[in-house]
């Protein structure tokens, strides 16, 4: 089992934590539809990235009773 050589202080063990902190999502407003999308990132509503389509999105699909 490892032995610590000295004591670290609460000072010096706290500082070292400092950089640890979550940080808060940083959501922007998609140009086309107006959701919230990750920067840097294809909305994931309407497809769109850079104000033209990248990715088609499907209609709602309507599924039968007997197929679910």
């Amino acid at each position: 089992m490892a032995v610590q050589q000295n004591k670290v202080s609460k000072s010096r063990r706290n500082n070292r934590r400092a950089h640890d902190a979550l940080v808060a999502a940083n959501p922007n407003e998609c140009s086309n539809c107006g959701e919230l999308k990750r920067p840097h990132h294809v909305c994931a509503s309407c497809g769109h990235y850079a104000d033209r389509e990248v990715v088609a999105m499907a209609d709602d699909v309507d599924l039968d009773e007997d197929a679910a």
